[in-house]
């Protein structure tokens, strides 16, 4: 049995403010939410004894008290837990996984656990760079602070390096950013205690539909920002902190920008403008200064520009610092986030790429945007919406998220009415859809604009799945006009599903578009003749090649006619892809694909396939006779050469991505056919 004592919890979620005062009621973290209570007593502390995912009973003493300051903090507090789960954590496989301990500063302790293969069945891990969980130990005089815990995959490695790094008798604060049921084996295996009046911690709520309890936290004498999930990339290589900076991370920053925060470009925003972050000895502003006022600035220029160059430990740079005047900003040493390389030397470039990124969603919100509507249970739906959201996004529209558990009536109507397409997910509990999206579905059938606009359904269940087809029953007989097939999910979803649930969100991104157009001819007809300059680009030619990816049960194949040579050594080539392609998710940095190369006079039955409409997810090879490669992809009987290739980098090239591949291996099938061009009149189309 393991107990721990004196530990204060901080969490975001389920709490209710009352006007006028500077105190809260709020539950326990939502982990007692999903805990089945076996008995309970009163006392004046509000004991209970409860049961996690089985015979493990504990008891929790919740002390209702609560205080803010500055940055909205909350503070949960609670006395005793016992446990008899012990310090293993359960039988996560310790297959693939390594723990690494970083000395961030002289008190504070990174815990990464790392996994180069783990790859979870969400949308944004499809990368396949690996992934780590990262944790975070503050030794203070009053005792230790912990920041946030691994998933349960990792759980029992983290207990015993945590353990044999710490006293854990001395765990005095738990400070959870994000709370997820997978979180659940960890935390029970750390335990309980009492507040403690140490270290003075800054928290700043940032919530998301996704994660509507999403907290940095601050702490101010490292100047260390602890961001959770903000600033993250899935990736898992020998380095602890961003050495190599945005070439060697920037793709895998930006992937997990795209997947994650592009959906709800809103609340990213308001993020951001939350956290007025400037990095340590960054260069002053002379905006406004005069006389002895831009003295100061230079003085704080060449200060500043001397220690930057001396890569300083943290802890010494953060007491240097503090002699620079930064005002309101929070001045950071570092940026940790609970996925990826800890962010020191990238922090300003990293900062502005995320308000660019978000400018320019924003700036998609306002020419179209569609609305993803969704609750969810276990995290499965949420998947779905997250896979469905980046499909739209692909696509160039915009797109608004909305957790029908975290908004009201009002906003979902308000949301409605904005919009140029909608989803709408649900999970299904006990036969019904949940209570939440009764509501909201009830607010799109009353607005009678909605039914004008392309739809979609989606959702997952366990067993049969009423919630999905009562909604697909009510909007067919509303006579609302779907833009794909009903997406239905028996459990968690796999890559197939997602890539599925990708291609039909940019079906409806593309029915939206297309009305716009319409809607734009209609309003202002336009001249369809080439310009001067698309007719020159129109007669650069290239070779007709199909290209066919597979990941998982996932796989996809397109039609590339803009390929090229680009290296003798190693044999490389370059392709462009479009950005709403289905099979541009397959072909990240490390994704295999094959390149088949058509023949002159042999294009005809290929192309003919391959140029069809297809439902999501749908095979595209049809009845063409093909066989599996080594890496998965399809090679085309007729081809009169093939390629099995390994993507090594890809350049974002406007509407396009261009991929660099190497060539691992490829035969010529037939030596006497010439290759297929596809000759062009205009650069504005295929």
């Amino acid at each position: 049995m393991a107990i721990l004592h004196h530990l204060t919890v901080f969490q975001t979620s389920h709490v209710h403010t009352h006007p006028g005062t500077n105190t809260c009621n709020a539950l326990f973290p939502p982990i007692l939410n999903r805990l089945q209570p076996r008995s309970l007593s009163t006392s004046s502390l509000c004991c209970q004894t409860v049961s996690i995912g089985g015979d493990h009973p504990f008891s929790v003493h919740t002390v209702y008290r609560r205080h803010f300051s500055r940055g909205s903090t909350i503070q949960l507090c609670c006395s005793t837990l016992q446990t008899d789960i012990g310090l293993s954590g359960g039988q996560s496989s310790l297959q693939d996984v390594e723990l690494r301990a970083v000395q961030l500063a002289e008190d504070i302790l990174s815990l990464r656990c790392c996994s180069r293969e783990r790859l979870k069945f969400e949308i944004e891990y499809s990368l396949k760079r690996g992934t780590t969980d990262n944790s975070y130990v503050i030794k203070t005089e009053e005792g230790i602070i912990l920041m946030d815990v691994p998933d349960q995959l990792f759980s029992r490695a983290y207990i015993q390096t945590l353990a044999s790094s710490i006293d854990l008798r001395n765990i005095k604060s738990l400070i959870i950013g994000h709370f997820s049921p997978k979180r659940t084996e960890s935390l029970t295996a750390l335990g309980d205690a009492l507040p403690n009046e140490g270290r003075k911690l800054q928290f700043i709520l940032t919530p998301t539909p996704r994660w509507p309890d999403g907290m940095c936290s601050y702490d101010s004498a490292s100047q260390l920002l602890f961001t959770n999930k903000l600033f993250s990339a899935h990736v898992c290589d020998n380095n602890d902190f961003d050495a190599g900076g945005w070439d060697s991370y920037g793709q895998d920053w930006q992937f997990y920008y795209d997947c994650m925060l592009a959906p709800v470009a809103k609340q990213a925003e308001a993020a951001l403008e939350k956290l007025p972050l400037v990095p340590q000895f960054s260069k002053p502003s002379y905006s406004g200064k005069k006389g002895v006022e831009v003295i100061k600035a230079d003085l704080r220029y060449i200060f500043s520009s001397l220690l930057s160059e001396l890569n300083l430990p943290i802890s010494k740079a953060a007491t240097l610092s503090k002699i620079l005047e930064s005002g309101s900003l929070l001045v950071v040493s570092a940026v940790c986030p609970i996925h990826g390389p800890i962010v020191r030397s990238t922090v300003t470039e990293l900062l502005h790429k995320y308000g660019v990124w978000t400018q320019e969603k924003l700036k998609q919100n306002e020419a179209a945007v569609v609305a993803v509507i969704y609750a969810s249970a276990y995290g499965n739906t949420a998947a779905l919406a997250q896979a469905i959201s980046r499909g739209i996004s692909k696509a160039s529209v915009g797109v608004e998220s909305l957790n029908t558990e975290q908004s009201t009536s009002e906003e979902v109507g308000d949301l409605v009415q904005r919009c140029d397409g909608f989803v709408i997910g649900s999970p299904t509990l006990a036969g019904h859809m949940p209570t939440p999206i009764q509501n909201a579905l009830g607010v799109i059938l009353k607005n009678i604009d909605a039914k004008g606009k392309p739809c979609g359904i989606f959702g997952s269940f366990g067993w049969s799945g009423e919630a999905v087809d009562e909604i697909e029953q009510r909007l067919k007989s509303a006579g609302f006009t779907f833009a794909f097939s009903t997406i239905r999910c028996k459990f968690k979803p796999t890559e197939s599903m997602l890539q599925t649930c990708e291609e039909s969100g940019t079906d409806l991104a593309q029915a939206v578009k297309r009305a716009k157009l319409k809607e734009k001819k209609r309003t202002a007809p336009q001249s369809v003749v080439a310009s001067s300059v698309e007719q020159a680009v129109g007669r650069v030619v290239g070779s007709l090649c199909v290209l066919s990816a597979k990941s998982g049960d996932a796989e996809s194949a397109m039609l590339a006619s803009w390929v090229s040579q680009a290296s003798f050594v190693p044999p490389g080539l370059t392709i462009a892809v479009a950005k709403d392609r289905a099979v541009e998710s397959l072909v990240l940095p490390g994704g295999r694909f094959v390149l088949n190369v058509l023949g002159e006079g042999k294009t005809a039955p290929v192309v003919k396939q391959l140029l069809k409409a297809f439902k999501p997810g749908e095979s595209r090879f049809g009845e063409l006779q093909t066989i599996e490669a080594d890496n998965g992809g399809r090679i085309i009987a007729d081809a009169i050469a093939w390629m099995e290739c390994i993507v090594a980098t890809r350049l974002e090239a406007g509407d396009h991505w261009v991929i660099y591949a190497t060539v691992d291996n490829g035969q010529l099938q037939d030596n006497k056919t010439l290759t297929a061009m596809h000759y062009r009149k205009t650069g504005a189309r295929y």
